[in-house]
Protein backbone atom coordinates (compact mmCIF):
# COMPACT_ATOMS: atom_id res chain seq x y z
CA UNK A 1 0.00 0.00 0.00
CA UNK A 2 1.14 3.69 -0.73
CA UNK A 3 2.62 5.53 2.31
CA UNK A 4 0.08 9.36 1.86
CA UNK A 5 2.29 11.69 1.96
CA UNK A 6 -0.16 15.07 4.00
CA UNK A 7 0.31 18.69 4.17
CA UNK A 8 2.85 19.19 6.93
CA UNK A 9 2.34 21.62 9.34
CA UNK A 10 5.53 23.53 9.72
CA UNK A 11 4.94 26.16 12.21
CA UNK A 12 2.69 25.43 15.77
CA UNK A 13 -0.17 27.76 13.65
CA UNK A 14 -0.49 27.09 10.33
CA UNK A 15 -3.91 25.36 9.57
CA UNK A 16 -3.00 26.00 6.07
CA UNK A 17 -0.30 26.94 3.04
CA UNK A 18 -0.03 27.19 -0.64
CA UNK A 19 1.93 24.26 -2.65
CA UNK A 20 4.44 26.35 -4.62
CA UNK A 21 6.94 24.12 -6.14
CA UNK A 22 6.90 20.11 -6.77
CA UNK A 23 11.05 19.29 -6.17
CA UNK A 24 9.77 15.82 -7.61
CA UNK A 25 7.80 14.02 -9.91
CA UNK A 26 5.67 10.74 -10.46
CA UNK A 27 8.52 7.89 -10.55
CA UNK A 28 11.28 9.82 -8.98
CA UNK A 29 13.21 8.18 -5.97
CA UNK A 30 13.33 9.70 -2.79
CA UNK A 31 15.42 9.36 0.29
CA UNK A 32 14.64 10.31 3.95
CA UNK A 33 16.05 13.82 4.28
CA UNK A 34 15.68 15.08 0.38
CA UNK A 35 13.67 18.00 -0.55
CA UNK A 36 10.17 17.28 -2.17
CA UNK A 37 8.53 20.43 -2.46
CA UNK A 38 8.35 23.88 -1.49
CA UNK A 39 4.97 25.23 0.81
CA UNK A 40 4.56 28.45 1.55
CA UNK A 41 3.12 29.47 4.73
CA UNK A 42 1.83 32.86 6.14
CA UNK A 43 5.61 34.25 6.58
CA UNK A 44 7.78 32.08 4.47
CA UNK A 45 8.55 29.82 1.27
CA UNK A 46 9.67 26.60 3.01
CA UNK A 47 11.28 23.27 2.00
CA UNK A 48 9.40 19.84 2.76
CA UNK A 49 11.73 17.16 3.52
CA UNK A 50 10.68 12.94 2.70
CA UNK A 51 10.90 11.36 6.05
CA UNK A 52 9.81 7.92 4.14
CA UNK A 53 12.35 5.93 1.52
CA UNK A 54 10.12 4.82 -1.70
CA UNK A 55 9.16 6.00 -5.26
CA UNK A 56 6.10 8.98 -5.84
CA UNK A 57 3.85 6.88 -7.68
CA UNK A 58 1.55 9.91 -7.54
CA UNK A 59 0.66 13.70 -6.88
CA UNK A 60 -2.68 14.79 -5.69
CA UNK A 61 -2.25 18.68 -5.16
CA UNK A 62 -0.87 20.19 -7.76
CA UNK A 63 1.67 22.90 -7.39
CA UNK A 64 0.18 26.42 -7.37
CA UNK A 65 -2.45 25.08 -5.25
CA UNK A 66 -3.47 27.69 -1.90
CA UNK A 67 -5.11 26.93 1.04
CA UNK A 68 -4.08 22.80 1.70
CA UNK A 69 -5.02 22.43 4.85
CA UNK A 70 -3.05 20.68 7.24
CA UNK A 71 -3.55 16.50 7.02
CA UNK A 72 -4.39 16.78 3.60
CA UNK A 73 -2.91 13.98 1.26
CA UNK A 74 -0.67 15.46 -0.98
CA UNK A 75 1.34 12.82 -2.58
CA UNK A 76 1.72 9.07 -2.00
CA UNK A 77 5.29 7.15 -2.06
CA UNK A 78 4.73 3.20 -2.96
CA UNK A 79 7.64 0.64 -2.87
CA UNK A 80 8.68 -1.06 -5.49
CA UNK A 81 6.75 -2.45 -8.08
CA UNK A 82 3.48 -0.20 -7.73
CA UNK A 83 2.68 1.67 -10.48
CA UNK A 84 2.68 5.54 -10.87
CA UNK A 85 -0.80 7.82 -11.34
CA UNK A 86 -0.61 10.98 -13.40
CA UNK A 87 -0.01 13.91 -11.64
CA UNK A 88 -3.46 15.80 -10.40
CA UNK A 89 -3.59 19.47 -11.68
CA UNK A 90 -7.51 20.19 -10.88
CA UNK A 91 -5.58 23.30 -8.76
CA UNK A 92 -8.91 25.01 -9.00
CA UNK A 93 -10.77 22.45 -7.36
CA UNK A 94 -11.41 22.71 -3.11
CA UNK A 95 -8.62 21.74 -1.60
CA UNK A 96 -10.83 19.73 1.62
CA UNK A 97 -12.13 17.58 -1.08
CA UNK A 98 -8.89 16.38 -1.90
CA UNK A 99 -8.45 14.76 1.42
CA UNK A 100 -12.06 13.34 1.15
CA UNK A 101 -13.21 9.53 1.05
CA UNK A 102 -15.33 9.10 -1.29
CA UNK A 103 -18.59 7.50 -0.73
CA UNK A 104 -18.54 3.78 -1.48
CA UNK A 105 -19.85 2.66 -5.11
CA UNK A 106 -19.91 -0.92 -6.56
CA UNK A 107 -18.52 -1.60 -9.97
CA UNK A 108 -19.55 -3.92 -12.67
CA UNK A 109 -17.52 -7.49 -12.03
CA UNK A 110 -14.18 -7.67 -13.27
CA UNK A 111 -13.87 -3.69 -13.69
CA UNK A 112 -11.55 -2.32 -11.52
CA UNK A 113 -12.67 1.18 -10.86
CA UNK A 114 -12.26 3.54 -7.54
CA UNK A 115 -16.21 4.71 -6.37
CA UNK A 116 -15.55 8.01 -7.00
CA UNK A 117 -15.19 6.95 -11.07
CA UNK A 118 -17.80 4.77 -10.64
CA UNK A 119 -20.37 7.39 -9.32
CA UNK A 120 -19.31 9.79 -11.99
CA UNK A 121 -19.81 7.69 -14.50
CA UNK A 122 -23.55 6.88 -13.34
CA UNK A 123 -23.57 10.67 -13.41
CA UNK A 124 -22.50 11.03 -16.69
CA UNK A 125 -24.03 7.99 -18.47
CA UNK A 126 -20.97 6.54 -18.99
CA UNK A 127 -20.07 3.53 -20.00
CA UNK A 128 -17.12 2.37 -17.65
CA UNK A 129 -16.69 -1.37 -18.91
CA UNK A 130 -15.74 0.55 -22.34
CA UNK A 131 -13.09 3.10 -20.01
CA UNK A 132 -8.88 1.89 -20.07
CA UNK A 133 -7.77 3.05 -16.89
CA UNK A 134 -4.55 5.36 -16.35
CA UNK A 135 -4.15 4.13 -12.41
CA UNK A 136 -1.77 1.75 -10.32
CA UNK A 137 -2.94 -1.50 -12.19
CA UNK A 138 -4.86 -0.06 -15.02
CA UNK A 139 -7.41 1.02 -12.21
CA UNK A 140 -10.23 3.60 -13.76
CA UNK A 141 -10.21 6.98 -11.44
CA UNK A 142 -11.86 10.09 -11.64
CA UNK A 143 -9.69 11.98 -14.44
CA UNK A 144 -10.56 8.72 -16.95
CA UNK A 145 -14.59 9.24 -16.51
CA UNK A 146 -13.85 13.48 -16.66
CA UNK A 147 -12.16 12.39 -20.62
CA UNK A 148 -14.77 9.98 -21.05
CA UNK A 149 -17.90 11.33 -23.78
CA UNK A 150 -20.96 11.12 -21.97
CA UNK A 151 -24.61 9.75 -22.80
CA UNK A 152 -23.09 6.15 -23.65
CA UNK A 153 -25.39 4.51 -21.44
CA UNK A 154 -28.14 5.20 -19.48
CA UNK A 155 -27.79 7.13 -16.22
CA UNK A 156 -28.26 4.59 -13.10
CA UNK A 157 -28.17 4.66 -9.45
CA UNK A 158 -25.46 3.35 -7.53
CA UNK A 159 -25.63 2.56 -4.31
CA UNK A 160 -24.00 5.32 -2.64
CA UNK A 161 -26.38 8.02 -1.77
CA UNK A 162 -26.90 10.43 -4.79
CA UNK A 163 -24.47 13.32 -4.59
CA UNK A 164 -26.12 16.76 -4.31
CA UNK A 165 -26.45 17.93 -8.10
CA UNK A 166 -23.54 20.76 -9.12
CA UNK A 167 -24.93 24.39 -10.21
CA UNK A 168 -25.18 25.03 -13.20
CA UNK A 169 -22.17 26.02 -15.62
CA UNK A 170 -22.15 28.25 -18.18
CA UNK A 171 -21.26 27.20 -21.20
CA UNK A 172 -19.40 29.42 -23.57
CA UNK A 173 -18.78 26.66 -26.56
CA UNK A 174 -21.47 25.95 -29.05
CA UNK A 175 -23.34 23.18 -28.41
CA UNK A 176 -22.47 21.22 -31.39
CA UNK A 177 -18.56 21.52 -29.51
CA UNK A 178 -18.19 19.39 -26.34
CA UNK A 179 -15.02 20.97 -24.17
CA UNK A 180 -13.40 19.43 -20.89
CA UNK A 181 -13.70 21.83 -18.57
CA UNK A 182 -14.11 22.27 -14.76
CA UNK A 183 -17.25 24.07 -13.54
CA UNK A 184 -15.12 26.26 -11.86
CA UNK A 185 -13.08 27.34 -15.63
CA UNK A 186 -16.69 27.34 -16.66
CA UNK A 187 -18.31 29.50 -13.93
CA UNK A 188 -15.03 31.98 -14.96
CA UNK A 189 -15.20 32.11 -18.75
CA UNK A 190 -19.09 33.27 -18.29
CA UNK A 191 -17.75 36.08 -16.05
CA UNK A 192 -14.83 36.70 -18.19
CA UNK A 193 -17.05 36.69 -21.77
CA UNK A 194 -14.12 34.05 -22.77
CA UNK A 195 -15.21 31.50 -25.46
CA UNK A 196 -13.80 27.98 -24.26
CA UNK A 197 -13.57 26.56 -27.31
CA UNK A 198 -10.83 28.85 -27.95
CA UNK A 199 -8.76 27.87 -24.26
CA UNK A 200 -6.29 25.00 -24.89
CA UNK A 201 -6.52 22.73 -21.57
CA UNK A 202 -3.62 22.01 -19.51
CA UNK A 203 -5.19 19.85 -16.96
CA UNK A 204 -5.78 16.14 -17.09
CA UNK A 205 -6.26 14.80 -20.61
CA UNK A 206 -6.53 18.57 -21.95
CA UNK A 207 -9.26 19.45 -19.43
CA UNK A 208 -9.54 23.26 -19.22
CA UNK A 209 -8.73 24.53 -15.42
CA UNK A 210 -9.14 27.84 -14.01
CA UNK A 211 -5.68 29.13 -14.60
CA UNK A 212 -6.00 28.76 -18.58
CA UNK A 213 -9.16 30.43 -18.38
CA UNK A 214 -7.77 33.51 -15.98
CA UNK A 215 -4.69 33.57 -19.05
CA UNK A 216 -7.26 33.81 -21.81
CA UNK A 217 -8.61 36.79 -23.65
CA UNK A 218 -12.05 38.34 -22.57
CA UNK A 219 -14.31 39.70 -24.77
CA UNK A 220 -14.47 36.23 -27.73
CA UNK A 221 -17.26 34.98 -26.00
CA UNK A 222 -21.56 35.67 -27.24
CA UNK A 223 -23.30 36.58 -24.29
CA UNK A 224 -25.03 34.25 -22.75
CA UNK A 225 -28.88 34.37 -21.41
CA UNK A 226 -29.33 34.20 -18.03
CA UNK A 227 -30.73 30.53 -18.08
CA UNK A 228 -27.61 29.24 -19.10
CA UNK A 229 -25.16 31.18 -16.60
CA UNK A 230 -23.83 29.51 -13.64
CA UNK A 231 -25.76 30.41 -10.49
CA UNK A 232 -24.35 33.63 -8.68
CA UNK A 233 -22.23 32.81 -5.81
CA UNK A 234 -20.66 34.75 -2.96
CA UNK A 235 -17.31 33.32 -2.39
CA UNK A 236 -14.42 35.21 -1.15
CA UNK A 237 -12.44 35.10 -4.34
CA UNK A 238 -15.49 36.59 -6.81
CA UNK A 239 -16.00 39.22 -4.38
CA UNK A 240 -12.66 39.95 -4.36
CA UNK A 241 -12.54 40.43 -8.19
CA UNK A 242 -15.35 42.25 -7.66
CA UNK A 243 -14.08 44.41 -5.61
CA UNK A 244 -10.60 44.97 -7.84
CA UNK A 245 -12.87 45.86 -10.29
CA UNK A 246 -14.44 48.70 -8.62
CA UNK A 247 -11.05 50.11 -7.57
CA UNK A 248 -9.89 50.05 -11.27
CA UNK A 249 -9.14 53.07 -13.57
CA UNK A 250 -8.77 51.31 -16.66
CA UNK A 251 -7.21 54.76 -18.40
CA UNK A 252 -4.36 54.34 -16.24
CA UNK A 253 -1.95 51.12 -17.34
CA UNK A 254 -1.73 48.73 -14.80
CA UNK A 255 -1.16 45.17 -13.65
CA UNK A 256 -3.46 43.06 -11.04
CA UNK A 257 -1.30 40.53 -9.01
CA UNK A 258 -1.88 38.47 -6.54
CA UNK A 259 -1.48 38.60 -2.81
CA UNK A 260 0.82 36.37 -1.62
CA UNK A 261 -0.20 34.35 1.45
CA UNK A 262 3.05 36.67 3.58
CA UNK A 263 1.22 39.86 2.14
CA UNK A 264 -2.31 38.70 3.32
CA UNK A 265 -1.25 37.68 6.56
CA UNK A 266 0.69 40.79 7.41
CA UNK A 267 -2.84 43.21 5.75
CA UNK A 268 -4.56 41.31 7.93
CA UNK A 269 -2.67 41.23 11.67
CA UNK A 270 -1.73 44.47 11.15
CA UNK A 271 -4.99 45.62 10.96
CA UNK A 272 -6.17 43.91 13.97
CA UNK A 273 -3.36 45.41 15.48
CA UNK A 274 -4.87 48.64 14.72
CA UNK A 275 -8.57 47.98 15.64
CA UNK A 276 -7.65 46.20 18.47
CA UNK A 277 -5.02 47.70 20.52
CA UNK A 278 -5.18 51.75 21.52
CA UNK A 279 -1.78 52.58 20.55
CA UNK A 280 0.32 55.20 22.47
CA UNK A 281 3.52 56.50 20.75
CA UNK A 282 6.25 58.31 23.10
CA UNK A 283 9.43 60.12 21.24
CA UNK A 284 12.87 60.60 22.58
CA UNK A 285 16.08 62.04 21.49
CA UNK A 286 18.93 59.90 21.53
CA UNK A 287 22.96 61.31 21.87
CA UNK A 288 25.01 58.62 19.84
CA UNK A 289 28.40 59.51 19.92
CA UNK A 290 29.57 57.97 23.15
CA UNK A 291 27.91 54.52 21.16
CA UNK A 292 29.42 55.31 17.95
CA UNK A 293 33.09 55.74 19.56
CA UNK A 294 32.72 52.27 21.45
CA UNK A 295 31.27 50.60 18.29
CA UNK A 296 34.39 51.56 16.20
CA UNK A 297 36.74 50.69 19.33
CA UNK A 298 34.85 46.94 19.28
CA UNK A 299 34.95 46.53 16.32
CA UNK A 300 38.85 46.58 15.95
CA UNK A 301 39.14 44.15 18.68
CA UNK A 302 36.71 41.96 17.35
CA UNK A 303 38.02 41.99 13.67
CA UNK A 304 40.51 39.41 13.68
CA UNK A 305 37.08 37.32 15.21
CA UNK A 306 35.20 37.86 11.86
CA UNK A 307 32.30 40.00 13.43
CA UNK A 308 31.54 43.46 12.99
CA UNK A 309 28.89 45.18 15.04
CA UNK A 310 26.17 47.56 13.63
CA UNK A 311 24.49 50.30 15.76
CA UNK A 312 21.16 47.85 15.01
CA UNK A 313 23.03 44.76 16.87
CA UNK A 314 23.58 47.46 19.60
CA UNK A 315 20.71 49.04 20.06
CA UNK A 316 18.84 45.80 20.31
CA UNK A 317 21.08 45.14 23.35
CA UNK A 318 20.08 48.47 24.67
CA UNK A 319 16.40 47.51 24.12
CA UNK A 320 16.85 44.08 26.01
CA UNK A 321 18.23 45.55 28.76
CA UNK A 322 15.77 48.41 29.22
CA UNK A 323 12.75 45.75 29.16
CA UNK A 324 14.53 43.41 31.72
CA UNK A 325 15.15 46.94 33.50
CA UNK A 326 10.77 47.75 32.81
CA UNK A 327 9.33 44.47 33.11
CA UNK A 328 6.02 46.48 32.74
CA UNK A 329 6.94 46.65 29.38
CA UNK A 330 7.68 43.06 28.30
CA UNK A 331 4.10 42.03 28.52
CA UNK A 332 1.08 40.69 26.34
CA UNK A 333 -2.41 41.33 27.07
CA UNK A 334 -4.41 37.89 27.36
CA UNK A 335 -8.21 39.30 27.54
CA UNK A 336 -8.25 38.99 31.41
CA UNK A 337 -4.77 38.18 32.38
CA UNK A 338 -1.87 39.84 31.62
CA UNK A 339 1.42 37.96 30.43
CA UNK A 340 4.65 39.02 31.95
CA UNK A 341 8.01 37.97 30.43
CA UNK A 342 10.97 37.61 32.04
CA UNK A 343 13.39 37.44 29.30
CA UNK A 344 13.40 39.72 26.51
CA UNK A 345 13.24 38.28 23.19
CA UNK A 346 13.71 41.11 20.46
CA UNK A 347 12.32 40.49 17.18
CA UNK A 348 13.78 42.79 14.72
CA UNK A 349 12.05 44.02 11.21
CA UNK A 350 14.15 42.62 8.15
CA UNK A 351 12.52 43.65 4.67
CA UNK A 352 12.81 40.98 2.75
CA UNK A 353 11.13 40.64 -1.09
CA UNK A 354 6.79 40.52 -1.21
CA UNK A 355 6.52 41.92 3.04
CA UNK A 356 8.48 41.93 6.01
CA UNK A 357 9.52 38.98 8.22
CA UNK A 358 10.71 39.19 12.42
CA UNK A 359 13.78 37.22 13.20
CA UNK A 360 13.87 36.88 16.89
CA UNK A 361 17.31 37.41 19.15
CA UNK A 362 16.79 35.64 21.87
CA UNK A 363 17.91 36.97 25.46
CA UNK A 364 18.46 39.84 23.94
CA UNK A 365 19.25 41.97 27.04
CA UNK A 366 21.84 39.00 28.66
CA UNK A 367 24.04 37.69 25.26
CA UNK A 368 26.96 39.82 24.33
CA UNK A 369 27.06 42.04 21.72
CA UNK A 370 29.49 40.03 19.37
CA UNK A 371 26.13 37.18 20.00
CA UNK A 372 23.64 39.35 18.69
CA UNK A 373 25.94 40.55 15.59
CA UNK A 374 26.38 36.85 14.73
CA UNK A 375 23.00 36.31 15.18
CA UNK A 376 21.79 39.10 12.95
CA UNK A 377 23.77 37.79 10.29
CA UNK A 378 22.48 34.47 10.20
CA UNK A 379 18.94 35.62 10.93
CA UNK A 380 19.28 38.00 8.05
CA UNK A 381 20.43 36.26 5.34
CA UNK A 382 17.98 33.20 6.14
CA UNK A 383 14.93 35.66 6.33
CA UNK A 384 15.67 37.05 2.85
CA UNK A 385 16.38 33.26 1.51
CA UNK A 386 13.23 31.62 3.21
CA UNK A 387 14.76 29.68 5.29
CA UNK A 388 13.82 30.46 8.82
CA UNK A 389 12.05 27.89 11.11
CA UNK A 390 8.69 28.91 12.20
CA UNK A 391 10.40 28.88 15.67
CA UNK A 392 12.82 31.77 14.81
CA UNK A 393 10.37 34.76 14.06
CA UNK A 394 7.54 33.48 15.45
CA UNK A 395 6.70 34.75 19.38
CA UNK A 396 9.38 37.28 21.00
CA UNK A 397 8.60 39.63 23.70
CA UNK A 398 8.89 43.06 21.89
CA UNK A 399 10.47 44.54 18.45
CA UNK A 400 12.44 46.87 16.82
CA UNK A 401 12.27 48.40 13.46
CA UNK A 402 15.06 50.48 12.23
CA UNK A 403 14.34 52.65 9.13
CA UNK A 404 17.38 55.00 9.52
CA UNK A 405 19.74 53.47 7.57
CA UNK A 406 17.03 54.18 4.82
CA UNK A 407 17.47 58.20 5.62
CA UNK A 408 14.09 57.96 7.97
CA UNK A 409 14.01 60.73 10.13
CA UNK A 410 11.22 59.49 12.76
CA UNK A 411 8.10 57.49 12.08
CA UNK A 412 6.02 55.63 14.45
CA UNK A 413 5.34 51.36 13.63
CA UNK A 414 2.62 49.30 14.18
CA UNK A 415 2.85 46.97 17.40
CA UNK A 416 3.73 43.60 16.69
CA UNK A 417 0.30 41.70 18.31
CA UNK A 418 0.48 39.79 20.28
CA UNK A 419 3.87 41.77 21.87
CA UNK A 420 2.73 45.44 23.50
CA UNK A 421 6.11 47.10 22.79
CA UNK A 422 8.03 48.04 19.63
CA UNK A 423 10.47 50.78 18.74
CA UNK A 424 10.55 52.84 15.84
CA UNK A 425 14.31 53.90 15.24
CA UNK A 426 15.41 56.97 12.57
CA UNK A 427 18.54 58.44 11.20
CA UNK A 428 21.45 59.36 13.35
CA UNK A 429 22.44 62.83 12.30
CA UNK A 430 24.19 66.32 13.06
CA UNK A 431 22.14 68.47 15.15
CA UNK A 432 22.27 71.65 17.78
CA UNK A 433 22.60 69.72 21.14
CA UNK A 434 22.70 70.97 25.00
CA UNK A 435 26.12 69.30 26.26
CA UNK A 436 26.54 68.37 29.68
CA UNK A 437 27.73 71.49 30.47
CA UNK A 438 24.88 73.39 29.64
CA UNK A 439 26.54 75.03 26.54
CA UNK A 440 25.20 74.73 23.16
CA UNK A 441 27.20 72.25 20.60
CA UNK A 442 26.84 69.84 17.81
CA UNK A 443 26.02 66.41 18.10
CA UNK A 444 24.82 63.29 16.30
CA UNK A 445 21.44 62.22 17.38
CA UNK A 446 18.74 59.83 16.49
CA UNK A 447 14.82 60.07 17.33
CA UNK A 448 13.48 56.39 18.55
CA UNK A 449 9.19 56.26 18.98
CA UNK A 450 7.90 53.50 21.06
CA UNK A 451 4.43 52.14 20.64
CA UNK A 452 2.71 51.18 23.23
CA UNK A 453 -0.49 48.59 23.43
CA UNK A 454 -2.63 50.75 26.35
CA UNK A 455 -4.05 48.12 27.71
CA UNK A 456 -1.15 46.34 28.85
CA UNK A 457 0.97 49.56 29.19
CA UNK A 458 0.49 52.47 30.98
CA UNK A 459 2.00 56.09 29.73
CA UNK A 460 4.54 56.20 32.55
CA UNK A 461 5.94 52.40 32.17
CA UNK A 462 6.18 53.48 28.90
CA UNK A 463 7.79 56.62 29.25
CA UNK A 464 10.24 55.02 32.08
CA UNK A 465 10.82 52.39 29.39
CA UNK A 466 11.84 55.01 26.40
CA UNK A 467 14.36 56.84 29.41
CA UNK A 468 16.02 53.47 30.05
CA UNK A 469 16.75 52.74 26.51
CA UNK A 470 18.10 56.40 26.23
CA UNK A 471 20.33 55.70 28.82
CA UNK A 472 21.54 52.44 27.49
CA UNK A 473 22.40 54.10 24.42
CA UNK A 474 23.97 57.41 25.75
CA UNK A 475 26.13 55.54 28.17
CA UNK A 476 27.06 52.30 26.19
CA UNK A 477 29.91 50.80 28.48
CA UNK A 478 26.80 49.47 30.79
CA UNK A 479 25.79 47.08 27.41
CA UNK A 480 29.57 45.77 27.64
CA UNK A 481 29.14 45.14 31.12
Amino acid sequence: MPIAIKMPALSPTMEQGTLTKWLVKVGDTVSSGDIMAEIETDKATMEFEAVDEGTIVSIDVAEGTENVKVGTVIARLGGEGEAAVPVAKAAEAPVEKVAEPAPAAAAPAGVLASPMAVRMAAEKGVDITTIKGSGPGGRIIKADIEAAEPGSVPVVPVAAAPASPAPAAAKAAPPGDRVIASPLAKRLAAEMNVDLASVKGSGPNGRIVRADVEGATPGSAQAVAPSAAAAPTTTAPVAMADETRALLDDRIPHTVEKLSGMRKTIARRLTESMQQAPHIYLTVDIQLDKLLKLRSELNEVLEKEGVKLSVNDMLVKALGKALIAVPECNVTFAGNELIRYSRADVSVAVSIPGGLITPIVQDAGGRSLASIAAAMKDLGARAKAGKLLSSEYQGGTASLSNMGMMGIKQFTAVINPPQSTILAIGAGEKRPWVMPDGSLGVATAMTATGSFDHRAVDGADGARLMAAFRDYVEKPLALVA
